[in-house]
């Protein structure tokens, strides 16, 4: 699968397979594709969590409540982000570290959603062919608000000791 980032930056627009900790540095801002969330999205995570709120499973009672429909699961968005940011450094990520999030407003049924992060620190770990990198990250919806905010922190290999780690 060939992804691809937008880097804005030094380059005006740059394509990448995956970044190391050597390709970053503070400041510099991505943005992901965008995606759509989708019923079956909704109801398999219904599934897997067993979280079966009705805000989430029922159209019904959904209608008659402040969304005046049904939503996302809150944790499916930042799943969904997660998915979305992983593009990023699927080859180079070790581990993911913590996460700090909040969720602003709903994400609805329909709703195309996409991350904007900036690195916001970046630090050397205590072996030599890695580093740690948070990210400051930010989901947009098609209407350009924010649905849900951030920090993530990873644990990423350095290009200068080989890929394939």
């Amino acid at each position: 699968m060939d992804e691809h980032f937008e880097s804005s930056g030094n380059a005006a627009r740059e394509i990448f397979k995956s970044l190391y900790f050597d390709d970053f540095y503070m400041g510099q801002k991505f943005v992901t594709k965008a995606r759509t969330v989708t019923e079956a999205d909704v109801v398999n995570f219904a599934e897997l969590s067993w979280d079966h709120n009705r805000l989430h499973t029922d159209a019904e009672y959904a209608a008659s409540t402040k969304y005046g429909q049904r939503i996302a699961h809150g944790l499916l968005g930042t799943i969904i982000h997660s998915g979305l940011a992983y593009q990023l450094t699927e080859e180079s990520i070790l581990a993911f570290i913590e996460l700090t999030w909040q969720f602003k407003l709903p994400i609805y049924i329909g709703d195309t959603v996409h991350v904007e992060q900036v690195v916001k620190e970046m630090r050397e770990s205590s072996k030599p062919d890695r580093g740690i990198l948070t990210f400051e990250k930010e989901m947009f919806n098609q209407r350009g608000e924010i649905a849900q905010t951030g920090t993530t922190t990873i644990l990423i290999a350095k290009r200068c000791y080989g890929q394939g780690v």
